[in-house]
Formats: C-alpha cells, structure tokens, sequence
C-alpha cells in the first residue's frame, strides 16, 4: 500500500482513500454540512463552485454584516479578521481532502501550521470571498495547501496552511497528536 499521494502529474491513490464515497464537482450547504463538522457561527463556506479531487477547490463564502465578528471587529469599521480568512481557507482545504476519507464521521482534519501569511486588502460586509486552494503535498494522514481568498477578482488574502487527520477522540481535551509530519 502506498503511502503518500503525489499530486499534479503523477497521482497515486490508497486502497483506503479510493473507498470514499462519490463526490460531487460542486456542492450546496446541505452537502458541506455532510461533510465538514463546522457548524454556524463558525462555519465559513457557503458553497463548492469547483471540486477536481486530490488536485484543488474553489468555494465561496458569503460575508455578511450579521456576521457575529463584525459586532467587534470593528463596529464602526466592519473588517473581516484576516486569521478568519486564513481559517476559510483552511476549512475549503479541509472540504477538499475529507471528501476523500471514507471514515470522515470518526475524524477531524486539524491546522497543525500557517506559512506566507499575507493579507492584501479589507474583506468587508457585502463581499463574496472567493477561495481557491491547491494541494502541494498530501499524505495519508497530512498535507501542505496553498490557499487565495479572493475579492472582485483581486487578491485580499493568500497562505500556506498544513494541516493533519487526526481520530475525533483526540479532539478538545485529548493529549496532543504525535509528532507533526514535514511536508
């Protein structure tokens, strides 16, 4: 059995990812929902525009002034948190490789880094965030995203963010993971 999944022109799948269930190239909320365990108000994608397994995803998330972090962030200046864009490109990197575990229901996919951070431009109530993420490295049990969060077509946010499967037991009160993988 392999144990890695090289990306672009060569890839190679387990028998163990090769038993998730189909996946659609675009999905609604009812199917994020199936899939991610994020729910409101932290749930930052809306929806799938594009899905190419194993390769990349492009999402959208609808920015809202009924967003709860805008009640602080700031009120009289209503700016998205740049650490809740980097989180959405997170979660549409999570979408993407969870569609690929059969066992999704028993796991989580956790940030275990965030690389290149850069944040470009305000993202502000009435904007539709458009996140477009590419696998770099995918292991069995980890990976290494590059993900841009755009607006009106212009960059407003961009990182690199690994991220690790891990058991759901070992969620919030749980030890810690072992040692982090280097992708």
């Amino acid at each position: 059995m392999t144990e890695s999944i090289e990306t672009r022109s060569n890839h190679k799948a387990t028998d163990h990812l090769t038993e998730a269930p189909a996946v659609k190239n675009a999905m609604e909320i009812g199917d994020i929902l199936k899939i991610l365990p994020h729910r409101y108000p932290f749930l930052l994608i809306d929806r799938v525009l594009e899905l190419v397994r194993m390769q990349k995803i492009v999402a959208l998330k609808n920015v809202s002034i009924t967003d709860p972090f805008f009640q602080g962030h700031f009120p009289d200046q209503p700016i998205m948190p740049g650490v809740l864009v980097v989180e959405a490109i997170a979660q549409a990197g999570g979408l993407l490789l969870l569609t690929e575990v059969p066992n999704r229901d028993e796991m989580l996919m956790v940030f275990t880094g965030i690389e290149k951070a850069r944040f470009r431009r305000p993202v502000v109530p009435g904007d539709q965030l458009r996140i477009e993420v590419e696998v770099k490295a995918w292991r069995v049990t980890a990976a290494r995203l590059e993900g841009k969060a755009y607006v009106n077509g212009k960059v407003a946010a961009e990182a690199t963010v690994t991220c690790r499967l891990v058991p759901r037991a070992m969620g919030a009160g749980a030890p810690e993971t072992p040692g982090g993988e280097d992708l």
